[in-house]
């Protein structure tokens, strides 16, 4: 009963099951389950370790069957070291393992633990070939894998699913799926050759990178506000900030790199959030207190973002265009700002008390600085498409080989000769479609 394709003997079959365990995707999810036990507050070892164990039988019998399939059904990969019984052995060994470990959560804990944790595996086995053929599913099953394995490492502590567990769960959902069309894009010549409809190949590259770093920006506010509303720990935005600076070096570069950066980055966002949560740096620690600059409080948080705007223009080259939508929004924001303040909607304390026209002379200001700021990122941001638009086109038709850390060569080649009788074990091979 061969297990490993290329030797024999227990050793060899050993090496083939392991080749299985891919880190890149592999530590994650357990690493995400002890984060949910982390924000529970104390935690036991034994329930945790049942739920990280788990999460590895989850994703390893992701890994097998997506193999399995890509190899022996769809003839993507060039080689696998598993047999195709040994494949479906592992499949069996996997499950089995986590079907125990199901069981042990449902003594140890609940039935909704059970409920919690059940999913990950259907995500896993049914990642290839079902999931993997539509964008939504291709996008989200990963993502939803991790925000699940943090719930449930929460809930198998304290028996309950805080709000907190879900936010960092959803903030983890939206980001790992910005990441996880930058991943898909790094095959989306062969994919579209193909006809696989990943978000890269249904809305195209730029459209998919756009969507991509928006549900990432989107991620990491998504910090921001659970931290000001008394979510998350007080230094939780240091982890988005982090992984910010990351994401924003990717998103200069292309989807190869972008995809290294991005999944090394979420680890140190996923880090700096666990010494957030366990040691609390900065609780009770006061805001800065800007008030200090009296009077001109106001006009000093002016200058500063005033300042931030004048550099993003002055990057896009657009300081002229933005003079000109500037002028034509003044008229219209100095009517609503002054009968706003007329009829004492708002009032301004920290100001220096000179008025213009009947406004404070900082509202003049900030009727600037406003649509500045805003023309700013807009135009920076179009110029930095602008960019990768065309180093893209430069690189258009070429294929290169990618490795995603899965243990799998995704470049496009000629389809080998694949028939029933080269196939181990009798596993019948299909030509692609």
């Amino acid at each position: 009963m061969a297990i490993a394709r290329h030797a024999t003997g227990p050793r060899a079959d050993l090496r083939a099951l392991a080749s299985q365990v891919h880190p890149v995707f592999m530590l994650p999810p357990l690493a995400a389950s002890w984060f949910g036990a982390i924000v529970a507050g104390e935690f036991g070892l034994g329930v945790g370790a049942v739920h990280m164990a788990a999460m590895f039988c989850a994703v390893y019998t992701a890994h097998v069957k997506d193999g399995y399939v890509d190899f022996y059904g769809r003839g993507e990969d060039d080689d696998h070291p598993l047999t195709g019984r040994g494949c479906r052995l592992a499949l069996v060994g996997a499950t089995a393992g986590f079907a125990a470990c199901v069981l042990a959560l449902g003594v140890l804990v609940d039935t909704t633990a059970v409920l919690i944790t059940l999913p990950t595996w259907f995500i896993g086995f049914l990642h290839a070939p079902q999931l993997d053929t539509n964008p939504v599913t291709t996008t989200l099953g990963y993502p939803t894998g991790i925000a699940l394995a943090i719930v449930g490492g929460h809930y198998v502590q304290a028996t309950a699913v805080s709000p907190t567990a879900v936010g960092f769960a959803l903030v983890f959902l939206v980001t790992l799926a910005g990441v996880k069309i930058i991943d898909d894009e790094q095959d989306y010549d062969y994919d579209r050759s193909i006809s696989k409809a990943t978000v890269a190949v249904v809305l195209g590259r730029s459209r998919a990178r756009t969507l991509a770093f928006t549900l990432v920006v989107f991620g990491l506010v998504g910090v921001l506000w659970g931290t000001l509303s008394g979510l998350f720990p007080p230094s939780s935005p240091l982890g988005a900030l982090a992984f910010g600076m990351v994401a924003l070096v990717a998103s200069r570069g292309g989807p190869t790199v972008g995809t290294m950066l991005l999944i090394r980055g979420a680890y140190v966002f996923l880090a700096v959030l666990v010494m957030a949560v366990w040691f609390e740096p900065l609780a009770g620690v006061a805001l800065p207190d800007i008030t200090v600059f009296g009077s001109y409080t106001y006009l000093a948080t002016e200058v500063a973002f005033g300042s931030l705007a004048l550099a993003l223009l002055v990057y896009a080259d657009a300081l002229g265009r933005a003079a000109r939508t500037i002028l034509a929004v003044y008229p219209i924001a100095y009517v609503w700002d002054w009968y706003t303040l007329e009829v004492g909607v708002f009032d301004i304390t920290m100001r220096t008390g000179y008025d213009l026209f009947g406004i404070p002379v900082e509202e003049h200001i900030f009727m600037i600085v406003v649509p500045g700021l805003v023309l700013g990122i807009h135009e920076a941001l179009a110029a930095h498409s602008l960019g990768n638009e065309r180093a893209e086109g430069t690189a258009d038709g070429a294929v290169d080989r990618r490795d995603h850390g899965d243990g799998h060569d995704h470049e496009k080649r000629p389809e080998p000769e694949r028939t029933a009788d080269s196939a181990p074990d009798g596993a019948e091979r299909q030509p692609r479609d």
